[in-house]
C-alpha cells in the first residue's frame, strides 16, 4: 500500500506561480509512474500530467504544456509539480495518483492509489 500526501496548493492571481508537492511513503520501489489530476467544480476529474518512476519520461495534457512541469526526486519519494503562468481556468482540486501498471496515463481509472486533494485557486 501506498499513501500519497499533497502540498502547496493555496490562492494566487492569475500570471503567478505554485509549486505543489507530493510525498509517498509505502510500496514506492516498484510504482510505474506518478500522476497529477485536477477536478474543478461541476466537472469531471482530468490529468494533468505524469512521469515514470524510475525513467525520464514525462507527459502532460495539452492544456497546461509549456507552463506546468512534472518532476521527482526518488531520494526523498516525492513528486513535484511546478504551474507557471497559472490561468482561472486551472483552478481546481489537484490531486496527485501513483500506478504500477502500464497503459495510457490520462485515466483515472490506470491510478492505484490517490492523495487528499490540495485546492488551487487563481484570481482573475
Amino acid at each position: 500500500q501506498v499513501q500519497l500526501v499533497e502540498s502547496g496548493g493555496g490562492l494566487v492571481q492569475a500570471g503567478g506561480s505554485l509549486r505543489l508537492s507530493c510525498a509517498a511513503s509505502g510500496r514506492t520501489f516498484s510504482m510505474y509512474a506518478m500522476g497529477w489530476f485536477r477536478q474543478a467544480p461541476g466537472k469531471e476529474r482530468e490529468f494533468v500530467a505524469a512521469i515514470r518512476w524510475s525513467a525520464s519520461s514525462t507527459v502532460y495534457a495539452d492544456s497546461v504544456k509549456g507552463r506546468f512541469t512534472i518532476s521527482r526526486d526518488n531520494a526523498k519519494n516525492t513528486v513535484y509539480l511546478q504551474m507557471n503562468s497559472l490561468k482561472f481556468d486551472d483552478t481546481a482540486v489537484y490531486y496527485c495518483a501513483c500506478r504500477y501498471g502500464s497503459g495510457s496515463y490520462s485515466f483515472p481509472s490506470n491510478y492505484d492509489y490517490w492523495g487528499q486533494g490540495t485546492q488551487v485557486t487563481v484570481s482573475s
